[in-house]
């Protein structure tokens, strides 16, 4: 596991500190419902990190074990669970969650029982920016940043669009997501219509209703921030009616996708990977990091790894980082739980592709790669072309300001500063 591996003095060198027998790690993540063709595959990456870390020696000598969840059953379930998992199982921390609403609701939780809490790829940019934690810590972007970042490449790559649409599941991420870009776009290049805003419940899978009606307005721009079966579903059912030949699609999350849903989603139309991560990355810091967490996937799974397995990556890299910290402002000494959680605070640790900082408010600051689909002959499924990977600093909503408001400031002249784009290679 690479960058994984431990480094520094041996576990019987690092000091006298109290170590538990092992490092228990609740990790929610849907593992029921259409969700779970997204939290399945982070539940797959984190078995396969632990097992790797675990062959290493742990940390400091200690074994992991992680006891999962699922976040199917909804928000009071998982609040539920989360509390068992302090109380019952004395997890050590927690890592949470994939859903906005389960997000929201764990920060408080992870104050009111002191336990670290990792917000491992929930989007809503709401919790830090109206509350405040010192045992929450999310381990890679938000909403504003993984929507700022393909509304710009849109701008960019078709500025000449006169109409948009959104087709968003109805709940927090996809009504805050539409915000997001709304905003953006109002400040960026105002004057755009709206032609229709679509919002079916969390868990449909039967769109034709909003097909049909995207078909008669035909909007230039469809813009979906839908994620797991319900894009696939959403993406097939647009492909057999002919939706995509009629207006530009920009999907944020569509890297999920692709492998599953293979030639339905054509060329042409504007995608993102949740993040500077991709198993094409064009320009991994460490490729052979990248590659051999590929191989390693693929063989144990027999599919290719999607952002949910970057992103628990991440989380995993960043827990060992926050340990390594924590023991070494105590002179090799184990933490106690307020200890590795301030160790979060400011850390940098290594993605499969680059680095992710946590800021002083808890966020994590992520760099963005947006691309166009195209096809080749070499996968069976569309991958990305002339890519871009905005840097965090630029499409991250500052410190101690509401997204909302910053969004309002943005002027046009941005996209004179966007980085260049990056043809796909085989």
């Amino acid at each position: 596991m690479g960058s994984l591996a431990l480094t520094g003095r041996s576990a019987s060198a690092q000091g006298a500190g109290q170590k538990p027998a092992e490092i228990k790690v609740g990790i929610a993540t849907f593992l029921s419902g259409s969700s779970s063709v997204f939290g399945v595959p982070g539940k797959q990456a984190a078995e396969l990190l632990f097992d790797q870390l675990n062959e290493q020696g742990g940390i400091a000598g200690v074994k992991l074990r992680p006891i999962f969840i699922d976040e199917g059953p909804g928000v009071d379930h998982f609040t539920g669970e989360y509390r068992r998992l302090v109380q019952s199982e004395n997890v050590q921390l927690i890592f949470a969650g994939i859903s906005s609403a389960d997000c929201l609701a764990c920060a408080p939780l992870s104050e009111e029982m002191k336990r670290p809490t990792i917000l491992w790829d929930c989007g809503t940019q709401r919790v830090f920016e109206e509350g405040k934690y010192s045992y929450a810590y999310r381990t890679q972007a938000n909403a504003t940043p993984e929507v700022l970042a393909p509304l710009l490449y849109l701008l960019k790559s078709k500025p000449d669009f006169r109409s948009v649409a959104v087709m968003n599941q109805d709940y927090a991420w996809g009504r805050d997501s539409w915000d997001i870009f709304r905003t953006g776009l109002n400040a960026l290049k105002p004057g755009v219509r709206v032609a229709a805003e679509l919002f079916p419940r969390f868990g449909a899978t039967d769109f034709s209703t909003e097909v049909t009606r995207l078909l008669a307005l035909r909007p230039d721009v469809i813009f979906s921030t839908t994620w797991g079966g319900e894009l696939d579903a959403f993406i097939r059912q647009s492909a057999d009616r002919k939706l995509f030949e009629r207006s530009t699609f920009v999907i944020p999350l569509a890297e999920s996708s692709l492998e599953r849903v293979g030639k339905a989603l054509p060329a042409g139309h504007i995608i993102g990977a949740r993040g500077d991560h991709w198993f094409l990355h064009p320009s991994p810091r460490d490729p052979a990091l990248l590659a051999k967490f590929t191989e390693d996937y693929r063989k144990r799974f027999n599919v290719y790894p999607i952002y949910s397995t970057h992103h628990m990556f991440q989380a995993v890299s960043a827990m060992k980082a926050a340990y390594e910290k924590a023991m070494a402002a105590k002179g090799g000494a184990w933490p106690n739980d307020a200890e590795l959680a301030a160790a979060f605070r400011g850390l940098t640790f290594p993605s499969l592709t680059s680095s992710v900082t946590i800021r002083e408010d808890g966020q994590g600051l992520e760099n963005q790669l947006i691309g166009t689909s195209m096809h080749t002959d070499k996968y069976n499924f569309a991958v990305m072309t002339d890519m871009m990977s905005f840097p965090a600093e630029m499409i991250t909503t500052p410190v101690g300001q509401k997204s909302i408001d910053w969004l309002k400031t943005l002027k046009p002249d941005m996209l004179d500063k966007l980085p260049a784009t990056v043809p796909y290679k085989p």
